[in-house]
């Protein structure tokens, strides 16, 4: 059964302690997961979440920000390391919360747009494989899903497509690494979203950011929504469905997706009519 969910970043960034006003929110307006954006985890206070979410009946996933110094294809081995090592934490966290999958951008750094030579890319590729092989393990050790999402070009050199996505999924060939799409980035860079959706199918399809063509109100914009939809019915996908947007962007997590102005009236309007629009559409 499909579940609707929210991202903290839709409010707060970094979210914190001091940001779990938004579990009761986020409950009050009809959402079934609040998707949590880890900026900085030492910042949360993850049992007293935990009781807070688990009290408000509501779920969790966990999703990353993976700035320049968390790279884990970066050509410096000391950021690999350190990119490794908050993949790992995150992972660790998903279990704690009860989030089945951990999802992001964990190939790159957003923001790392460069024109390499075809050497460059293949020994980054290759730092991203060695690393992901490691966390994979992690990963299956605490019975979590890590998503590979792909980004736009704007915001990475590297997956920028669902097939080089699964081309790294297909690499790791693990049933703990799968493919996690946002459709923000599949409307700049996939042909048809409805069918990658289907070429993914269930099987490889761990998670569904569903944002509109402007990263503004689900419904609002130019998205092909029922062909997604149908697509998704198509496939049985049963995951969850998420709006992932930027409310309150830090400075570093602006410049890095290109947030130059405000995508709704308020987080609140934007995330009360979204979840209406999802249930109208998707139920």
């Amino acid at each position: 059964m499909i579940k609707f969910g929210v991202s903290t970043f839709v409010w707060v960034s970094p979210f914190s302690t001091n940001s779990f006003d938004l579990v009761h929110k986020v409950k009050d307006m009809g959402y079934d997961i609040l998707e949590v954006a880890v900026e900085n985890k030492d910042i949360i206070d993850w049992e007293q979440l935990k009781i807070l979410v688990k009290e408000a009946g509501l779920s969790v996933t966990i999703s990353g920000a993976f700035g320049a110094d968390r790279d884990i294809s970066s050509s410096d081995a000391r950021i690999r390391k350190q990119g490794l090592n908050y993949i790992t934490d995150c992972v660790k966290i998903a279990q704690n919360m009860d989030s089945p999958i951990f999802t992001g951008p964990v190939y790159s750094a957003v923001g790392k747009t460069r024109y390499v030579t075809a050497a460059q890319k293949k020994q980054e590729r290759q730092w991203c494989i060695e690393n992901l092989l490691v966390a994979e393990k992690i990963a299956a050790d605490h019975n979590v899903i890590i998503g590979v999402e792909p980004l736009n070009r704007f915001e990475t050199d590297m997956v920028n497509t669902a097939e080089q996505a699964l081309s790294i999924v297909n690499e790791i060939s693990s049933a703990h690494v799968k493919v996690s799409l946002d459709t923000f980035h599949c409307n700049i860079e996939e042909k048809n979203i409805a069918d990658t959706i289907r070429e993914i199918g269930k099987d490889q399809l761990c998670h569904i950011q569903a944002n509109e063509n402007d990263r503004g109100t689900p419904g609002t914009g130019s998205l092909d929504w029922r062909g997604i939809k149908k697509a998704l019915v198509d496939i049985n996908y049963d995951g969850a469905i998420v709006i992932e947007t930027f409310g309150s962007p830090s400075k570093e997590l602006a410049k890095a997706a290109s947030i130059w102005r405000p995508l709704a009236n308020s987080a609140d309007e934007l995330a009360s009519e979204g979840i209406a629009f999802y249930k109208e559409l998707f139920t």
